[in-house]
Formats: C-alpha cells, structure tokens, sequence
C-alpha cells in the first residue's frame, strides 16, 4: 500500500516528512507529495487539482492501480474527500483516509473559519497572519458520498484533542502518540484500515 502524504495547504510546516522514514521500515510505501503554494484563489481547489496530479506522479507506472491510503495533516483535512474523489475519477483506489492533528471535512460547504469554529472547543477562527485574502473565508469543495472507506485520526499534538474526539464520535479508528512514537502510530494505523 502506498501511504500518499499530504502536506498542510500554504508551505505550513509538518510532520508527514518525519515520519515517512518509518513508515517504510514498516513496510508501507510512503510518498511525502509536494503542493506548491499558490497565492491565488480559488485556494482549495487549486490545492486539490495539485495534490491529486503529485499523488499520480507518486504511483508507479508498473502498478497504477496500487492501493493508496491518503493521509493528511493540518488543513489539508478538509480537502481530503475532495482529494479522494480525484483519485476515484482517475481509478486509482483509496483504501484508506488518515487525518493527523487536522481538521475534519464538514458536510456542506463551510469555509476554513467555519470549520475551526465548529470544532475547536473555544470555537475560535484559526489564526493564520499569513493566509492571503480570502483564504479562510472561501467555501470548501466537498464530496456528498465521502467517506467511501475507512477513515482514522491520529492526534500527536494535543491541540487537536478535540477534533480527535470528534473523528471518533464518528466511528473512525483514533489514535493517540507522542511525536516520538507518531511515525509507528500511523504505521499501526494504516495497517488497522486495511
């Protein structure tokens, strides 16, 4: 299984990269994709159309049909039934969703401010000094049939504490690690949704 790393959207830092060593020791084949930054809106779509393009340069010629289990972390979590839907159309087939220390989709289409909001436990809009206009305000793309497979959390950091409890109280497989550990957490994780 290929294990497609998405990067938070706006060059935020992450720990993906970190972990990807690991995942390979544990026999996943990771994939850390770049999502070039892009100042222009609409930002979520161009972000989608981007990670979707870098997930096929990440599957094998020889294996085009590989199983992928995308995993995304910060505010790429949102997009992620997007990112999924993109793939389906590409009939590549996503085994697996896993969210690290991100914001759950909502159903609908909320915006980023909507969705810190709604589940943060202060519902306080993120603060991002650098986000360009208009980038926490625009409406998210959704997909009405998503998820179309198992879905997991992992919360490493404890500022997501709560939007873990959330993904379980939608009956997702949640996992808790020190970032020590995060890198086996995910391992087991990904393996536990197959």
């Amino acid at each position: 299984m290929i294990a497609i790393c998405l990067p938070p959207p706006l060059g935020a830092p992450g720990r993906l990269p970190a972990l990807a060593p690991e995942l390979a020791e544990r026999g996943l084949d990771p994939a850390v994709v770049e999502v070039a930054d892009d100042d222009r809106a609409p930002y979520a779509a161009r972000y989608v159309a981007r990670a979707s393009l870098e997930t096929g340069r990440a599957v094998p010629a020889d294996d085009p049909r590989a199983p992928l289990a995308l995993v995304a972390e910060g505010g790429a979590g949102p997009l992620l039934g997007a990112v999924g839907a993109a793939q389906r159309a590409a009939h590549r087939p996503v085994y697996a969703y896993v969210l690290v220390d991100a914001w759950l989709p909502q159903p609908g289409s909320p915006t980023r401010t909507d969705i810190a909001a709604r589940q943060s436990p202060e519902g306080a809009a993120p603060e991002l000094p650098d986000a360009p206009d208009g980038y926490l305000t625009e409406h998210l793309p959704t997909v009405a049939d998503w998820p179309d497979a198992p879905c997991g959390y992992l919360c490493v950091d404890p500022a997501f504490t709560h939007v873990a409890k959330l993904a379980g109280m939608r009956g997702w497989t949640v996992r808790e690690a020190r970032p020590e550990d995060a890198g086996a957490a995910l391992a087991e994780l990904i393996d536990a949704l197959r």
